[in-house]
């Protein structure tokens, strides 16, 4: 009898803890995130399925393998807490440096005659980017480092400091932050991949903006920027030759002139982005429906997916797909300044910066508004290592909440946990072993 009233008891804990792990995952993350990859698949499967008359469900069939893959790696990423991610970001930071060395050796030649770009391994019919592996680290390790500065100027608070202080104080970090973020951009600028390099940039700016930096700081670097940008759009309209000798080449300026001009020359530079513009405009307010095509254009499956969303559901369509990207960003904001955690907010502004880049600039190029740039849209375009980055990211975001009551010894007990945290003790791999982690 007592043997089996603690056998109940046993399983009346045990329903309740996994009821709370579930109560801990946030909905509204998860419901965005399941939208777009359905999404995600009938835009895959309309392409390559409905619409090629080679038709394959291959394609489909691999974007939704990856999703499973990515699945997993947002329930991993969601077990580990904010301690682990802070003691193994070093050392996720350097595995992926010399994933993106490696990749300019033994990188696949098939790939890189097809995109340009020497940024994949290949093996069998599967192939694996490491620069985007390298987003996730890098945000961590920024994430790490804005944590430990926000620590500090805390402690600084409480003592009388001039501002000149205080603003070389920012600069040395600034500093920091730029030795950290330089190595994986200069390698992948090395990779021929212009539009990754745009992302990282990117994430850069948001932590910087993030970090609390003085403002006398960020506003003048800000308008150095601006002034910056301004000129090269004026070199590149009215005096192109000073661009030829500081290292642009012939195809960048075509697609800034197909940009401009994406009616001029349509039979080359011009084609995709004038055929994408005739398809999204031709789907209307509802769109010709799933399948129904009229307009070819080239990589609609990855890139140019917006052309086939717009297509084939229209100006509605399109629409429903902004919003839940909207509520994906929004959510993740909400959940990061609820934790009170700036270990958290930065890494999630960082993602929020890295997906928004990437939305902007993918909708954006598929109906003329920006360049050409080759970046695919979130967990919509067909690729698994972005699927796999994503996923990741939303497993990072899922873990605030998740683990926010949970106790040490609860968080010690998986077998995750104790793993990235003996290898982050070691220090041929964390540089930053000695130093007493928060």
């Amino acid at each position: 009898m007592v043997q089996q009233r603690g056998q109940a008891l046993r399983q009346k804990d045990a329903n309740k803890r996994k009821t709370h792990a579930i109560n801990s995952i946030d909905k509204t993350v998860a419901i965005a995130v399941i939208g777009l990859m359905i999404v995600s698949l009938v835009a895959i499967f309309s392409t390559t399925y409905l619409y090629n008359n080679n038709a394959s469900l291959r394609p489909t069939a691999f974007q939704a393998v990856w999703f499973v893959i990515g699945g997993g790696m947002a329930y991993l990423c969601m077990l580990v807490d904010k301690r682990t991610w802070y003691q193994v970001a070093p050392v996720g930071y350097f595995v992926g440096i010399f994933l993106l060395i490696l990749v300019l050796i033994f990188y696949s030649r098939d790939m890189a005659q097809l995109t340009g770009a020497r940024s994949w391994f290949a093996l069998g019919g599967f192939s694996f980017q490491p620069s985007e592996l390298m987003k996730f680290l890098y945000l961590v390790m920024m994430a790490r480092l804005v944590s430990d500065y926000m620590a500090h100027s805390e402690r600084e608070r409480y003592r009388e400091r001039p501002v000149a202080w205080q603003l070389r104080w920012d600069m040395r970090f600034i500093g920091r932050l730029l030795a950290w973020t330089l190595p994986p951009m200069i390698l992948i600028i090395l990779q021929r991949d212009l539009g990754t390099t745009l992302v990282f940039l990117m994430m850069f700016v948001g932590v910087v903006f993030i970090s609390g930096i003085n403002w006398r700081i960020i506003l003048p670097v800000a308008l150095i920027l601006s002034a910056i940008f301004l000129i090269l759009l004026f070199l590149v309209v009215y005096d192109r030759e000073v661009l030829y000798h500081l290292g642009f080449k012939n195809y960048q300026f075509a697609r800034i002139d197909s940009w401009l001009r994406p009616f001029e020359n349509t039979r080359q530079e011009s084609y995709q982005l004038s055929q994408s513009l005739k398809a999204i405009g031709s789907g209307q307010f509802i769109g010709k429906g799933l399948g129904n095509f009229e307009v070819y254009v080239p990589v609609r499956e990855s890139d140019m997916i917006f052309a086939t969303i717009g297509e084939n559901f229209g100006f509605l369509g399109a629409s429903v797909v902004i919003l839940l990207f909207f509520i994906l960003l929004f959510q993740m904001i909400a959940i990061a300044y609820e934790s009170y955690s700036s270990f958290f907010v930065t890494g999630v502004t960082a993602i929020v910066a890295m997906l928004t880049f990437h939305i902007v600039e993918n909708i954006g190029m598929s109906m003329g508004l920006l360049p050409l740039t080759g970046i695919p849209l979130p967990f919509i375009s067909q690729g698994g290592s972005a699927i796999l980055m994503n996923m990741m990211c939303v497993g990072f975001v899922l873990s605030i909440r998740y683990n926010e009551e949970r106790s040490a010894s609860e968080l010690k007990k998986r077998p995750l946990v104790r793993f990235l945290r003996r290898i982050s003790a070691f220090r041929w791999l964390n540089p930053f072993a000695r130093k007493k982690t928060r």
